[in-house]
Protein backbone atom coordinates (compact mmCIF):
# COMPACT_ATOMS: atom_id res chain seq x y z
CA UNK A 1 0.00 0.00 0.00
CA UNK A 2 3.04 2.40 0.85
CA UNK A 3 4.46 1.61 -2.85
CA UNK A 4 0.92 2.37 -4.65
CA UNK A 5 0.71 5.64 -2.75
CA UNK A 6 3.89 7.15 -3.80
CA UNK A 7 4.70 5.63 -7.21
CA UNK A 8 2.45 8.44 -8.51
CA UNK A 9 0.37 6.94 -11.15
CA UNK A 10 -3.29 6.24 -10.60
CA UNK A 11 -3.66 2.60 -10.29
CA UNK A 12 -7.29 1.94 -9.58
CA UNK A 13 -9.51 3.02 -12.17
CA UNK A 14 -13.01 5.05 -11.09
CA UNK A 15 -15.00 2.99 -12.53
CA UNK A 16 -13.79 0.24 -9.01
CA UNK A 17 -15.16 3.37 -6.52
CA UNK A 18 -18.34 3.40 -8.79
CA UNK A 19 -19.13 -0.18 -8.36
CA UNK A 20 -18.08 -0.24 -4.55
CA UNK A 21 -18.21 3.45 -3.02
CA UNK A 22 -16.95 2.76 0.32
CA UNK A 23 -13.99 1.84 -0.95
CA UNK A 24 -12.51 5.81 -0.87
CA UNK A 25 -13.02 5.35 2.81
CA UNK A 26 -10.47 2.22 2.44
CA UNK A 27 -8.40 2.74 0.38
CA UNK A 28 -6.09 5.78 -0.05
CA UNK A 29 -4.74 6.45 -3.75
CA UNK A 30 -1.26 8.62 -4.89
CA UNK A 31 -3.24 11.91 -5.44
CA UNK A 32 -4.75 11.46 -1.88
CA UNK A 33 -1.38 11.12 0.00
CA UNK A 34 0.42 13.89 -2.56
CA UNK A 35 -1.86 16.23 -1.13
CA UNK A 36 -0.33 15.35 2.70
CA UNK A 37 2.97 16.64 1.30
CA UNK A 38 1.88 19.94 -0.51
CA UNK A 39 -0.90 20.93 2.10
CA UNK A 40 0.83 19.66 4.78
CA UNK A 41 -2.35 19.78 7.48
CA UNK A 42 -4.72 17.08 5.63
CA UNK A 43 -4.91 13.81 4.61
CA UNK A 44 -2.96 11.87 7.38
CA UNK A 45 -4.14 8.95 6.87
CA UNK A 46 -1.43 6.72 5.29
CA UNK A 47 -3.30 3.46 4.51
CA UNK A 48 -7.28 4.23 5.71
CA UNK A 49 -8.50 7.64 4.43
CA UNK A 50 -11.72 6.98 6.79
CA UNK A 51 -10.13 8.83 9.97
CA UNK A 52 -9.65 11.74 7.82
CA UNK A 53 -13.17 11.91 6.64
CA UNK A 54 -13.85 10.86 10.90
CA UNK A 55 -11.61 13.59 12.11
CA UNK A 56 -12.23 16.28 9.52
CA UNK A 57 -8.58 16.58 7.81
CA UNK A 58 -9.74 15.59 4.67
CA UNK A 59 -8.73 18.13 2.14
CA UNK A 60 -11.27 19.71 0.11
CA UNK A 61 -9.81 19.01 -3.14
CA UNK A 62 -9.10 15.58 -2.82
CA UNK A 63 -12.26 14.25 -5.47
CA UNK A 64 -11.06 17.24 -7.57
CA UNK A 65 -7.68 16.63 -7.56
CA UNK A 66 -8.07 12.27 -8.57
CA UNK A 67 -10.28 13.41 -11.34
CA UNK A 68 -7.86 15.30 -12.90
CA UNK A 69 -5.18 13.14 -12.65
CA UNK A 70 -6.76 10.19 -14.58
CA UNK A 71 -7.26 12.73 -17.29
CA UNK A 72 -4.60 12.80 -19.96
CA UNK A 73 -3.86 13.29 -23.40
CA UNK A 74 -5.33 10.05 -25.72
CA UNK A 75 -2.61 8.67 -27.30
CA UNK A 76 -3.19 7.63 -31.11
CA UNK A 77 -0.95 4.34 -31.46
CA UNK A 78 0.05 3.55 -35.18
CA UNK A 79 -0.12 -0.61 -34.64
CA UNK A 80 -1.66 -2.66 -31.76
CA UNK A 81 -1.41 -5.64 -30.63
CA UNK A 82 -4.43 -7.91 -29.63
CA UNK A 83 -3.74 -10.60 -27.27
CA UNK A 84 -5.05 -12.23 -23.99
CA UNK A 85 -4.07 -13.74 -20.95
CA UNK A 86 -2.88 -17.82 -21.17
CA UNK A 87 -3.34 -18.38 -17.53
CA UNK A 88 -4.59 -16.72 -13.95
CA UNK A 89 -1.28 -16.45 -12.89
CA UNK A 90 0.05 -14.58 -16.45
CA UNK A 91 -0.74 -11.13 -15.15
CA UNK A 92 2.31 -11.05 -13.02
CA UNK A 93 4.52 -11.32 -16.18
CA UNK A 94 3.65 -8.26 -17.48
CA UNK A 95 4.28 -5.05 -16.64
CA UNK A 96 1.09 -4.44 -14.62
CA UNK A 97 2.62 -7.18 -11.94
CA UNK A 98 5.98 -7.77 -10.96
CA UNK A 99 9.29 -6.32 -13.15
CA UNK A 100 11.16 -9.48 -11.98
CA UNK A 101 8.74 -12.04 -13.71
CA UNK A 102 8.18 -9.68 -16.63
CA UNK A 103 11.83 -9.74 -17.31
CA UNK A 104 12.01 -13.50 -17.90
CA UNK A 105 10.13 -15.61 -20.02
CA UNK A 106 6.95 -17.41 -19.39
CA UNK A 107 7.45 -20.10 -16.94
CA UNK A 108 5.37 -22.33 -14.68
CA UNK A 109 4.25 -20.47 -11.42
CA UNK A 110 5.91 -19.92 -8.92
CA UNK A 111 5.52 -21.34 -5.40
CA UNK A 112 5.10 -18.00 -3.91
CA UNK A 113 1.98 -16.81 -6.87
CA UNK A 114 0.44 -19.57 -5.61
CA UNK A 115 0.06 -18.02 -1.73
CA UNK A 116 -1.25 -15.02 -4.08
CA UNK A 117 -4.31 -17.25 -5.06
CA UNK A 118 -6.69 -14.51 -3.04
CA UNK A 119 -5.44 -12.07 -5.13
CA UNK A 120 -5.07 -13.32 -8.44
CA UNK A 121 -8.63 -14.34 -7.82
CA UNK A 122 -9.99 -10.88 -7.05
CA UNK A 123 -7.57 -9.56 -10.36
CA UNK A 124 -9.80 -12.70 -12.08
CA UNK A 125 -13.25 -11.21 -10.59
CA UNK A 126 -11.80 -7.38 -11.71
CA UNK A 127 -10.90 -8.53 -15.14
CA UNK A 128 -14.15 -9.59 -15.88
CA UNK A 129 -15.95 -6.93 -14.25
CA UNK A 130 -13.95 -4.40 -16.00
CA UNK A 131 -14.64 -6.20 -19.15
CA UNK A 132 -12.47 -4.02 -21.61
CA UNK A 133 -8.96 -4.48 -23.06
CA UNK A 134 -5.84 -3.34 -20.81
CA UNK A 135 -2.97 -1.46 -22.41
CA UNK A 136 0.01 -3.29 -21.01
CA UNK A 137 3.10 -2.09 -23.19
CA UNK A 138 3.90 0.64 -25.57
CA UNK A 139 6.79 0.69 -27.70
CA UNK A 140 8.50 3.09 -30.40
CA UNK A 141 9.81 1.77 -33.12
CA UNK A 142 11.25 4.67 -35.54
CA UNK A 143 8.59 7.25 -36.09
CA UNK A 144 5.94 4.09 -35.27
CA UNK A 145 3.91 3.83 -32.30
CA UNK A 146 3.20 0.34 -31.36
CA UNK A 147 0.91 -0.98 -28.56
CA UNK A 148 -0.25 -4.18 -26.87
CA UNK A 149 -4.12 -4.62 -25.71
CA UNK A 150 -4.51 -7.55 -23.91
CA UNK A 151 -8.50 -8.70 -23.51
CA UNK A 152 -8.97 -10.22 -20.14
CA UNK A 153 -10.34 -13.77 -21.02
CA UNK A 154 -7.60 -16.98 -20.25
CA UNK A 155 -6.62 -19.39 -22.79
CA UNK A 156 -9.06 -22.36 -22.62
CA UNK A 157 -9.04 -25.40 -24.67
CA UNK A 158 -12.53 -25.65 -25.36
CA UNK A 159 -15.24 -22.62 -25.29
CA UNK A 160 -18.94 -22.85 -24.78
CA UNK A 161 -21.15 -21.04 -27.57
CA UNK A 162 -21.48 -18.24 -24.55
CA UNK A 163 -17.80 -17.84 -23.95
CA UNK A 164 -17.04 -17.63 -28.16
CA UNK A 165 -19.53 -14.96 -27.78
CA UNK A 166 -18.66 -12.90 -25.56
CA UNK A 167 -15.00 -12.96 -26.74
CA UNK A 168 -15.96 -12.01 -29.99
CA UNK A 169 -17.87 -9.33 -28.62
CA UNK A 170 -14.57 -7.93 -26.77
CA UNK A 171 -12.31 -8.63 -30.19
CA UNK A 172 -14.70 -6.53 -32.27
CA UNK A 173 -14.71 -3.72 -29.29
CA UNK A 174 -11.72 -3.47 -29.14
CA UNK A 175 -10.89 -3.42 -33.13
CA UNK A 176 -13.41 -0.21 -34.02
CA UNK A 177 -11.68 1.39 -30.21
CA UNK A 178 -8.41 1.15 -32.36
CA UNK A 179 -9.92 1.96 -35.03
CA UNK A 180 -11.27 5.21 -33.39
CA UNK A 181 -8.13 6.42 -32.01
CA UNK A 182 -6.30 6.11 -35.56
CA UNK A 183 -4.54 2.95 -35.75
CA UNK A 184 -3.53 1.30 -39.21
CA UNK A 185 -2.66 -2.20 -38.19
CA UNK A 186 -4.29 -4.88 -35.78
CA UNK A 187 -2.26 -7.91 -35.50
CA UNK A 188 -4.38 -10.46 -33.67
CA UNK A 189 -2.04 -12.24 -31.77
CA UNK A 190 -3.08 -15.29 -29.88
CA UNK A 191 -6.33 -15.16 -30.60
CA UNK A 192 -5.00 -16.25 -34.39
CA UNK A 193 -4.39 -19.48 -32.82
CA UNK A 194 -8.67 -20.45 -32.31
CA UNK A 195 -9.89 -20.04 -35.50
CA UNK A 196 -13.43 -20.28 -33.98
CA UNK A 197 -12.80 -17.07 -32.63
CA UNK A 198 -13.97 -14.88 -35.65
CA UNK A 199 -12.25 -17.01 -38.04
CA UNK A 200 -9.07 -14.85 -36.85
CA UNK A 201 -10.70 -11.87 -38.04
CA UNK A 202 -12.29 -12.58 -41.49
CA UNK A 203 -15.83 -12.88 -40.03
CA UNK A 204 -15.51 -9.16 -38.64
CA UNK A 205 -14.28 -7.98 -42.25
CA UNK A 206 -17.08 -9.15 -43.40
CA UNK A 207 -19.64 -7.74 -41.14
CA UNK A 208 -17.70 -4.61 -41.71
CA UNK A 209 -16.77 -4.06 -45.09
CA UNK A 210 -15.96 -0.17 -44.37
CA UNK A 211 -13.48 -0.86 -42.02
CA UNK A 212 -10.68 1.51 -42.07
CA UNK A 213 -7.95 -0.49 -40.12
CA UNK A 214 -6.38 -3.62 -41.06
CA UNK A 215 -6.30 -6.94 -39.36
CA UNK A 216 -2.54 -8.70 -39.79
CA UNK A 217 -2.32 -12.31 -38.23
CA UNK A 218 1.00 -12.39 -39.52
CA UNK A 219 0.72 -16.37 -40.76
CA UNK A 220 3.42 -15.13 -43.74
CA UNK A 221 6.30 -13.84 -41.59
CA UNK A 222 6.08 -16.99 -39.26
CA UNK A 223 6.36 -18.90 -41.97
CA UNK A 224 8.97 -17.22 -43.63
CA UNK A 225 10.66 -17.72 -39.90
CA UNK A 226 9.93 -21.39 -39.89
CA UNK A 227 11.59 -21.88 -43.37
CA UNK A 228 14.69 -20.04 -42.45
CA UNK A 229 15.22 -22.15 -39.50
CA UNK A 230 15.06 -25.24 -41.25
CA UNK A 231 19.22 -26.68 -40.65
CA UNK A 232 20.75 -25.96 -44.48
CA UNK A 233 21.20 -29.12 -46.24
CA UNK A 234 18.17 -30.68 -45.01
CA UNK A 235 16.24 -33.47 -47.83
CA UNK A 236 12.87 -34.46 -45.88
CA UNK A 237 10.91 -33.11 -42.40
CA UNK A 238 7.97 -34.51 -40.43
CA UNK A 239 5.24 -32.28 -39.99
CA UNK A 240 3.82 -33.92 -35.83
CA UNK A 241 0.87 -32.12 -34.07
CA UNK A 242 -1.98 -29.79 -35.26
CA UNK A 243 -1.81 -28.55 -38.37
CA UNK A 244 -2.85 -24.44 -38.54
CA UNK A 245 -2.76 -22.09 -41.66
CA UNK A 246 1.17 -21.81 -40.99
CA UNK A 247 1.49 -24.87 -41.81
CA UNK A 248 0.41 -24.91 -45.35
CA UNK A 249 2.49 -22.34 -46.53
CA UNK A 250 5.62 -24.22 -45.52
CA UNK A 251 5.08 -27.75 -46.63
CA UNK A 252 3.96 -26.17 -49.98
CA UNK A 253 7.01 -24.34 -49.72
CA UNK A 254 9.74 -26.86 -48.98
CA UNK A 255 7.46 -29.18 -51.57
CA UNK A 256 8.33 -26.93 -54.39
CA UNK A 257 12.00 -27.24 -53.08
CA UNK A 258 12.39 -30.62 -53.83
CA UNK A 259 12.48 -31.69 -50.12
CA UNK A 260 10.78 -34.60 -48.72
CA UNK A 261 7.92 -33.87 -46.52
CA UNK A 262 6.02 -36.69 -44.63
CA UNK A 263 2.27 -35.96 -42.68
CA UNK A 264 0.98 -38.51 -40.43
CA UNK A 265 -2.61 -37.02 -40.52
CA UNK A 266 -4.48 -38.50 -43.67
CA UNK A 267 -6.82 -35.41 -44.11
CA UNK A 268 -4.33 -33.04 -43.84
CA UNK A 269 -2.49 -35.08 -46.65
CA UNK A 270 -5.01 -35.29 -49.07
CA UNK A 271 -5.38 -31.38 -48.65
CA UNK A 272 -1.59 -30.85 -49.78
CA UNK A 273 -1.91 -33.49 -52.66
CA UNK A 274 -4.80 -31.47 -53.85
CA UNK A 275 -2.60 -28.29 -53.76
CA UNK A 276 0.13 -29.33 -55.39
CA UNK A 277 -2.02 -31.05 -57.80
CA UNK A 278 -0.55 -30.98 -61.85
CA UNK A 279 2.95 -30.62 -60.16
CA UNK A 280 4.95 -33.83 -60.15
CA UNK A 281 6.14 -34.40 -56.60
CA UNK A 282 8.43 -37.73 -57.69
CA UNK A 283 7.24 -39.15 -54.08
CA UNK A 284 8.31 -36.11 -52.06
CA UNK A 285 4.65 -36.05 -49.81
CA UNK A 286 4.41 -38.75 -48.38
CA UNK A 287 1.46 -40.00 -45.62
CA UNK A 288 3.76 -41.85 -42.78
CA UNK A 289 3.90 -42.56 -39.07
CA UNK A 290 7.55 -42.96 -38.77
CA UNK A 291 9.61 -41.08 -36.33
CA UNK A 292 12.82 -41.54 -37.86
CA UNK A 293 13.33 -38.33 -39.40
CA UNK A 294 15.94 -35.49 -37.68
CA UNK A 295 13.83 -32.31 -38.44
CA UNK A 296 9.81 -31.93 -36.70
CA UNK A 297 8.20 -29.14 -37.87
CA UNK A 298 5.27 -29.23 -34.69
CA UNK A 299 2.11 -27.59 -34.24
CA UNK A 300 0.14 -27.82 -30.80
CA UNK A 301 -0.78 -31.23 -29.65
CA UNK A 302 2.66 -33.03 -29.89
CA UNK A 303 2.46 -35.61 -26.85
CA UNK A 304 5.58 -36.71 -24.44
CA UNK A 305 5.19 -40.09 -25.66
CA UNK A 306 5.57 -38.91 -29.70
CA UNK A 307 8.79 -36.98 -28.50
CA UNK A 308 10.44 -39.86 -26.92
CA UNK A 309 10.01 -41.55 -30.08
CA UNK A 310 12.04 -39.08 -32.03
CA UNK A 311 15.58 -40.09 -32.70
CA UNK A 312 18.61 -38.47 -30.97
CA UNK A 313 19.56 -35.44 -32.36
CA UNK A 314 15.86 -34.50 -34.03
CA UNK A 315 15.60 -30.60 -34.05
CA UNK A 316 12.12 -29.58 -33.07
CA UNK A 317 10.65 -26.56 -34.59
CA UNK A 318 7.39 -25.39 -33.45
CA UNK A 319 5.14 -23.74 -36.31
CA UNK A 320 2.50 -22.38 -33.61
CA UNK A 321 2.53 -20.10 -30.74
CA UNK A 322 2.29 -22.58 -27.94
CA UNK A 323 5.63 -24.37 -27.76
CA UNK A 324 5.89 -28.32 -26.46
CA UNK A 325 7.00 -29.18 -23.90
CA UNK A 326 10.72 -29.83 -23.36
CA UNK A 327 11.01 -33.96 -22.54
CA UNK A 328 14.17 -34.59 -24.04
CA UNK A 329 17.82 -33.34 -23.37
CA UNK A 330 19.53 -34.95 -26.90
CA UNK A 331 17.41 -33.03 -28.89
CA UNK A 332 17.03 -29.67 -30.23
CA UNK A 333 14.53 -27.22 -29.28
CA UNK A 334 13.58 -23.99 -30.95
CA UNK A 335 11.50 -20.93 -29.89
CA UNK A 336 8.19 -20.76 -31.39
CA UNK A 337 8.28 -18.48 -34.40
CA UNK A 338 10.53 -15.34 -33.47
CA UNK A 339 13.09 -12.79 -33.71
CA UNK A 340 15.50 -10.14 -32.30
CA UNK A 341 14.89 -6.82 -32.10
CA UNK A 342 16.51 -4.14 -33.02
CA UNK A 343 18.13 -1.79 -30.33
CA UNK A 344 16.06 1.59 -31.56
CA UNK A 345 12.95 -0.68 -30.41
CA UNK A 346 11.96 1.47 -27.16
CA UNK A 347 9.89 0.82 -24.03
CA UNK A 348 10.69 -3.57 -24.51
CA UNK A 349 11.08 -4.14 -20.31
CA UNK A 350 9.03 -7.16 -20.81
CA UNK A 351 9.20 -10.33 -22.58
CA UNK A 352 6.89 -11.92 -24.35
CA UNK A 353 5.02 -15.06 -22.90
CA UNK A 354 7.81 -17.59 -23.27
CA UNK A 355 10.28 -15.73 -25.22
CA UNK A 356 13.53 -14.06 -23.93
CA UNK A 357 13.54 -10.50 -23.54
CA UNK A 358 14.26 -8.23 -27.29
CA UNK A 359 12.65 -11.17 -28.75
CA UNK A 360 9.73 -10.41 -30.35
CA UNK A 361 7.02 -13.05 -31.93
CA UNK A 362 6.63 -13.34 -35.69
CA UNK A 363 2.93 -12.60 -35.59
CA UNK A 364 3.98 -9.10 -33.58
CA UNK A 365 6.75 -7.97 -35.46
CA UNK A 366 3.96 -8.79 -38.58
CA UNK A 367 2.25 -6.02 -37.38
CA UNK A 368 4.95 -3.39 -36.91
CA UNK A 369 6.03 -4.31 -40.56
CA UNK A 370 2.94 -3.78 -42.21
CA UNK A 371 2.86 -0.38 -40.37
CA UNK A 372 6.02 0.78 -41.53
CA UNK A 373 5.54 -0.52 -45.41
CA UNK A 374 2.09 0.72 -45.34
CA UNK A 375 1.06 -2.35 -46.96
CA UNK A 376 -2.88 -1.60 -46.68
CA UNK A 377 -3.83 -4.94 -46.94
CA UNK A 378 -5.46 -7.73 -44.65
CA UNK A 379 -3.94 -11.25 -43.93
CA UNK A 380 -6.41 -13.15 -41.82
CA UNK A 381 -8.85 -16.10 -42.33
CA UNK A 382 -7.72 -17.57 -45.44
CA UNK A 383 -5.34 -14.54 -46.73
CA UNK A 384 -1.97 -15.15 -46.81
CA UNK A 385 1.22 -11.92 -47.77
CA UNK A 386 3.88 -12.59 -49.77
CA UNK A 387 6.05 -14.84 -47.45
CA UNK A 388 9.34 -13.78 -49.02
CA UNK A 389 8.65 -9.69 -49.23
CA UNK A 390 7.84 -10.13 -45.69
CA UNK A 391 10.63 -12.38 -45.13
CA UNK A 392 13.23 -9.22 -46.70
CA UNK A 393 11.44 -6.88 -45.13
CA UNK A 394 12.03 -7.61 -41.37
CA UNK A 395 15.76 -8.11 -42.14
CA UNK A 396 15.53 -4.99 -43.57
CA UNK A 397 14.17 -2.99 -40.99
CA UNK A 398 17.01 -4.87 -38.78
CA UNK A 399 15.17 -7.71 -36.83
CA UNK A 400 17.77 -10.39 -36.77
CA UNK A 401 16.95 -14.29 -37.33
CA UNK A 402 17.32 -16.65 -33.94
CA UNK A 403 20.86 -18.68 -34.49
CA UNK A 404 20.98 -22.34 -32.87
Amino acid sequence: MNNMGHCNFELIPKRAFEIFPPLKYIMYTPSYHSLHHTQFRTNYSLFMPFYDYIYGTLDKSTDSLYEKSLKQEEESPNVVHLTHLTTPESIYHMRLGFSSLASKPYASPKWYLRMLWPVTFLSMIYTRIYGKTLVVERNVFKYLKSQTWVIPKYQKQYLTDWEREAINGLIEEAILEAERKGAKVITLGLLNQREELNKSGELFIRRNPNLKVKLVDGSSLAAAVVLNSIPEGTTQVAFKGKFNKVAYPIALALLRKGIQVAISNKNEYEKLETEMEGIDLEDKLLLSHTYSRKVWLVGEGLSKKEQFKASKGTHIIPFSQFPPNKVRNDCFYYTTPAMLTPKHLANVDSCENWLPRRVMSAWKIAGILHGLEGWNVNECGDEMFNIEKIWQASLQHGFTPLTK
